[in-house]
């Protein structure tokens, strides 16, 4: 390594002898274009190295900063999002117990607010769980409601919570009428889920789009609570009761909140519910 210091030493020292030599015998311009013809090549050939170098170095920091940014901006987007998923859900919970405790405020009779905990289901859902039990004084075959209609009856009661059979549960049956007509019949739950509207009147007084609420005959359920409207008619000429099939008011897979009637339930509420249009 010393070696070769030397050696560098003594070739620059060499250089510059010869330069001043070749200077103080009048040869400069021929020697500075001699060096400027060797040197130039050179000199482009590191400009355009520093050139590209920089370029690439230039474009891998843009490409860096991009990158930053955009894994950024994505955490921005999803906390955002989560956010707006949040702050919906609470608008739409907080709406859906307003509608309840309205309902509630003017009902002509004590209810009780009841909150879903779980579901029942066998292909859809054929009960449900409310929090409301034995030590809230709730009776078996108690009314529940919900500011959409009706949601079914009260069948098992427990110490914290009650079980709800629902209007498409099989098992179960009210006593309805038509609100448009007044015709009178029956709303059972099927095997395959769906609700259905048994009657007797053969005059054709039942359209697609009707709404069924409950009869409030036996004091079980109010009367004027909407059940469902007509989805389908089957009217056989032979049958002795004809048959509607309903499509309920009342969504029983997306409901939370319910309310149990656990006063008097002999009252037409039928003007409690938004008047539907084709009712």
């Amino acid at each position: 390594m010393r070696i070769r210091m030397l050696a560098l030493l003594g070739l620059v020292i060499a250089v510059c002898l010869v330069l001043l030599t070749v200077q103080t015998r009048g040869y400069a311009g021929p020697a500075a274009d001699l060096i400027a013809l060797v040197m130039t090549p050179v000199q482009k050939t590191l400009t355009a190295v520093h050139r590209v170098s920089f370029g690439v170095w230039t474009t891998y920091r843009d490409w860096r900063n991009v990158h930053t940014d955009n894994m950024r901006l994505r955490e921005e987007n999803r906390r955002l999002r989560v956010e707006a998923l949040v702050v919906t859900e609470t608008l739409q919970e907080n709406m859906r117990l307003r509608r309840l405790l309205d309902l509630r405020a003017r009902l002509p009779m004590d209810a009780l607010p009841g909150e879903i905990i779980a579901r029942e289901w066998g292909g859809w859902v054929r009960a449900l769980t409310i929090n409301r039990g034995r030590a809230d004084e709730i009776r078996k075959h108690t009314a529940v409601i919900s500011p959409d209609g009706l949601v079914g009856r009260i069948v098992e009661v427990r110490p914290g919570t009650s079980v709800v059979q629902v209007l498409s549960d099989p098992a179960s049956t009210v006593g309805a009428h038509v609100l448009r007509t007044r015709t009178p019949g029956i709303v059972e739950g099927e095997p395959r889920g769906t609700v259905r509207f048994k009657y007797m009147a053969r005059d054709g007084a039942l359209a697609v789009g009707d709404l069924v609420v409950t009869a409030g005959q036996g004091g079980l359920f109010p009367r004027g609570v909407p059940i469902g409207r007509v989805q389908n008619l089957d009217q056989k000429a032979s049958a002795l009761f004809h048959h509607a099939i309903l499509e309920p008011v009342v969504d029983l897979a997306r409901i939370n909140e319910v309310l149990l009637v656990t006063g008097n339930s002999a009252s037409d509420i039928t003007s409690l519910f938004a008047a539907p249009s084709g009712g």
